[in-house]
């Protein structure tokens, strides 16, 4: 079996670029994703999976995981590249089509050296990141059974080509959202005192939602909350009865996860009551911090400078991925690669150096022989994992 050339990584990444597919309806993403991998007779798990795809290599013990995630944002791209988003108002403008390429290389490498390997390496090539719904689709599925580390990456457009950063501990935030409901009394603009205003109030709620990080927690913890979405009435001339507000909160400390809700409730509420409105907060759990084991972050960033990257420990994000469950369950890291974007991630002209996939192939072909020699040392030695 030949290797896949530079060529054919960046082919399979720009058709999967033309072609992508939101959350949870990845189809024709998987059949391709399969497609390609039974070319080379890399075995597939039965897993009854409604999309996405889980590969092994390798036989015996140990067994490890890589993991890319295959879906796309709801978004329109402006990009003008010839092989730009084929599919109107959707595009990979995260780069999960340049993870996913750079595990279908890594996969055919460790088919490569398959009876070498000194055990299993399972792939997984995961849907619906972007709705925080994907790892847990496949832990639930059994991808996760018996492996024993797990490794991924995310390309990281505010970083040059041949920069790889990661950290142990944590790397990005527990990610939440919620929305809030205001009901107040609709009423003539001419005549706002016959009504109960929810704009005015709505406003007031915003900017004391902005003061609850700083003044409600210490300014050494690390929070952010946002506004993101502000929705009432429906035309110029009448006070809107219904409003809601959306928006997310991101922390490291999950104490501080766990207050945020009731003291966000009980400030809206309180707000609300003074104008005779009512407040309601629905509050919406997303992932949770991605911790990385800090010996296998140590391992990631040594491997990275034998394999040529520059390296440097990474600063904690307020991002969120859900790479996070899969570490809740067994030890692993997670790295960031530098594709040099002049913009930034879930931009419509969002477009990655496509130089970062070829040597980030070669990197996670090293790494998963030599973490699981490192496994089963640590196995054979009786050291914690």
């Amino acid at each position: 079996m030949s290797l896949p050339s530079t060529e054919q990584l960046i082919s399979w990444r720009r058709e999967l670029h033309q072609n992508p597919e939101l959350s949870n309806h990845e189809f024709a993403t998987s059949e391709r994703i399969s497609s390609w991998l039974q070319q080379s007779e890399i075995r597939l798990l039965p897993l009854g999976l409604k999309t996405g795809v889980v590969a092994e290599i390798g036989h015996g013990e140990p067994l490890i995981a890589l993991r890319a995630d295959i879906d796309a944002l709801p978004i329109n791209e402006t990009s003008e590249r010839p092989w730009k988003s084929q599919q109107p108002g959707v595009m990979h403008a995260c780069g999960h089509d340049i993870h996913t390429s750079v595990m279908l290389g890594v996969a055919h490498h460790l088919k490569q050296q398959e009876n070498s390997l000194p055990g299993r390496v399972r792939i997984l090539f995961q849907p619906a990141e972007e709705t925080f719904n994907g790892a847990r689709q496949l832990i639930d599925a059994g991808a996760l059974d018996g492996v024993q580390a797990i490794f991924g990456m995310h390309n990281a457009p505010d970083l040059p080509l041949g920069e790889l950063r990661t950290r142990g501990g944590a790397l990005y935030a527990n990610v939440d959202g919620f929305t809030i409901r205001l009901q107040g009394k609709g009423a003539h603009a001419a005549r706002p005192q016959e009504g109960i205003d929810t704009i005015v109030i709505g406003s007031q709620i915003v900017t004391a939602l902005q003061a609850l990080p700083a003044r409600m927690f210490s300014s050494l913890e690390s929070v952010v909350l946002s506004v993101t979405r502000f929705t009432a009435g429906n035309t110029w001339n009448v006070l809107p009865q219904q409003l809601e507000l959306e928006g997310t909160v991101r922390t490291h400390n999950d104490a501080i996860r766990t207050a945020i809700p009731d003291k966000i409730r009980t400030l809206i509420q309180g707000i609300a009551s003074g104008y005779g409105a009512e407040a309601t907060l629905e509050w919406i759990a997303g992932p949770p911090a991605l911790i990385n084991t800090p010996r296998w972050a140590e391992f990631a960033l040594q491997l990275a400078q034998e394999s040529g990257y520059r390296t440097r420990v990474a600063s904690p994000q307020m991002g969120g991925e859900d790479f996070a469950f899969y570490l809740h369950h067994v030890p692993g890291t997670f790295v960031s690669i530098g594709s040099a974007s002049p913009y930034g991630l879930h931009h419509p002209a969002f477009d990655p150096d496509e130089g970062i996939i070829a040597p980030a192939v070669n990197y996670f072909s090293q790494l998963a022989p030599r973490a699981l020699a490192l496994v089963s040392h640590r196995s054979e030695t009786g050291a914690q994992q």
